[in-house]
């Protein structure tokens, strides 16, 4: 372990994704917008963040940095990025390794003279077909600087001989295998498509006159912009000095909306399809209590923050007393301070904390949202033992996963997910817990109020929606089977 490297990943969970960001707003501070998008998208990626901004037919000027979005932009750097128009990007790696070549927005150009295109492009999601197009890409002489598929997007669009970024968009989308929610900035638009299945959400607002889009829709509030609609699937939205204009490029077979956005990544203060997604947490705590009640259980706690919403559904539900068993420091993301030998085996109290005065003699129902590796779970449980707790409940309101996500999640491979091959008995015994139970698929898509048809539940399942997904490249397979050629 290195001096760089984090003794403890706190966060047992799928990793977080990436968010967008896009505006065209001539009237306004757009990069200072951007900014606070980003903030709000926070939760969706800390790897690296970057915002694109330009003045109206004017160069595309982009910066990008490892760290979150208060670490990478300092007041300057805003006044720097004056414009327009503007674009951004928070990431969390599902493509590529964590380098700053591959933090985003991408920034590309191709061509001489007036057939010249110069483009920045931010995206969210995951090509099961990226190693392909790399291949393709390189023999037609394109370079790359970058293990991203979304340079991948960035350079064929770049390289596109169409005359309108919108043609070039129309002609590569249907190229594209996987899940993509993309923005493009080019020198006086700002463009916005997804794949036909949307797989990954991508929302459209409006702030005065002009028009913004963005991941989720809490990054609209926070700039007090107006959720219009969702990006449908499929669709090319172009926004710029006349306004909006609205191609449906591709029809998907089916649509794949990611059920696991309700249940963990979106904020809860975010809206899909409809769905206000702390109400919806909270249903699938009240189903999670009828399908899997503790008999003679005294109190639930939550594990904080993820299964808040779900503890107080599951309360409510099962008439059991509510109360915080834990205290939270909101101000640990990752440590890079090492804590030596002696702190070592309290890894996990930088982050929580168990109250004996709560949960001592108590038999406890403990509300989570999902379990992957099972390592900080059993820790948890640990410690509420070690606090004093009679019994330990685990509930866990989501069914268990068991497949990893080839469209923009990383969650690990299947041997390291303990629930693969394991009964929910033996994954209690693993855990130390006195028992355990998951919410089924069908209290899930109960809760959200979406039918299992419209949505993406293959970590759950195995049943991918898209054609070519059990052929799909893992999440370093540029690193792995090809050579980077740099510009």
């Amino acid at each position: 372990m290195t001096a760089d490297t984090p003794f403890l990943d706190h966060r047992d969970g799928p990793r977080d994704e990436c968010g967008v960001f896009g505006i065209y707003g001539p009237e306004h501070d757009v990069s200072r917008l951007a900014y606070f998008a980003l903030f709000a998208l926070q939760h969706r990626g800390q790897e690296s963040a970057g915002i694109a901004a330009a003045e109206t037919g004017g160069y595309i000027i982009t910066q990008r940095a490892l760290g979150l979005v208060s670490q990478v932009f300092k007041e300057h750097d805003l006044r720097a990025l004056s414009g327009d128009l503007a674009i951004g990007h928070v990431r969390y790696s599902t493509t590529g390794s964590n380098e700053w070549e591959n933090s985003q927005p991408v920034h590309r150009s191709a061509g001489a003279g007036g057939n010249q295109r110069e483009l920045a492009l931010a995206h969210n999601g995951n090509l099961i077909n990226a190693v392909e197009l790399h291949a393709e890409m390189r023999e037609r002489g394109v370079t790359f600087t970058s293990t991203s598929d979304s340079e991948i997007i960035a350079a064929l669009l770049a390289t596109h001989p169409a005359a309108s970024i919108e043609d070039a968009i129309a002609d590569v989308m249907p190229r594209l295998h996987g899940a993509f929610s993309t923005v493009v900035m080019t020198k006086d638009r700002v463009l916005a498509f997804r794949d036909p299945a949307g797989v990954r959400p991508l929302a459209l607002g409006q702030i005065g006159d002009r028009y913004c889009v963005a991941s989720e829709t809490c990054a609209f509030d926070i700039i007090g912009a107006t959720h219009l609609r969702d990006v449908q699937p499929g669709e090319l939205v172009s926004i710029g000095a006349d306004g909006i204009r609205t191609r449906q490029v591709v029809k998907g077979e089916r649509d794949a909306f990611c059920v696991f956005e309700y249940i963990y990544f979106a904020r809860p203060d975010s809206r899909m399809n409809g769905t206000v997604l702390q109400a919806a947490r909270g249903r699938m705590g009240e189903n999670l209590a009828r399908e899997a009640p503790a008999p003679g259980a005294d109190l639930v706690i939550a594990v904080p923050d993820s299964g808040n919403a779900a503890a107080r559904g599951y309360a409510r539900a099962s008439g059991l007393p509510q109360d915080d068993g834990f205290v939270k420091n909101r101000y640990v993301a990752r440590t890079f301070i090492q804590p030596g030998q002696e702190l070592r085996k309290h890894g996990l109290r930088l982050k929580f904390n168990p109250l004996p005065e709560i949960v001592g003699g108590k038999k406890l129902v403990v509300v989570d949202d999902s379990i992957v590796r099972g390592n900080t779970t059993r820790q948890i449980v640990q410690m509420l033992r070690d606090a004093g707790a009679a019994e330990v409940h685990m509930r866990i309101s989501a069914p268990p996963i068991k497949h990893p996500c080839h469209y923009g999640i990383d969650m690990s491979t299947r041997d390291e997910m303990i629930a693969h091959g394991r009964s929910v008995d033996e994954v209690a015994a693993e855990l130390g817990a006195d028992s355990l139970a998951y919410l089924s698929l069908a209290g899930v898509y109960d809760a959200v109020g979406g039918e299992r048809a419209h949505h993406c539940d293959a970590c759950f399942s195995g049943e991918y929606p898209l054609a070519g997904t059990a052929e799909a490249n893992g999440k370093f397979a540029f690193e792995n089977t090809l050579p980077l050629v740099q510009a």
